[in-house]
């Protein structure tokens, strides 16, 4: 039982020490307004910013784990 706390307060500390705003409740409505405009095609300038040259010119298939990534970064940070 221990060691199941001790996991799961690791994993929230975790992803607060990744994603400060990730407590916020302006920060989830953003996430919320990229998923609902990429959904239309519409790309919100600031997800646009925060994506990195690097990750655009590879040319690999994205999948849904950068996506949500680059999403929470452009959002939670």
């Amino acid at each position: 039982m221990k060691s199941y706390l001790f996991l799961i307060s690791g994993f929230i500390f975790g992803i607060w020490i990744s994603w400060p705003g990730i407590i916020a409740y302006k920060n989830w409505e953003c996430f919320f307004e990229i998923i609902e405009k990429s959904k239309k095609d519409k790309l919100s300038l600031k997800a646009a910013f925060s994506v990195s040259p690097k990750f655009l010119l590879r040319g690999e298939s994205r999948d849904n784990v950068s996506k949500l990534r680059i999403v929470s970064d452009a959002c939670f940070r």
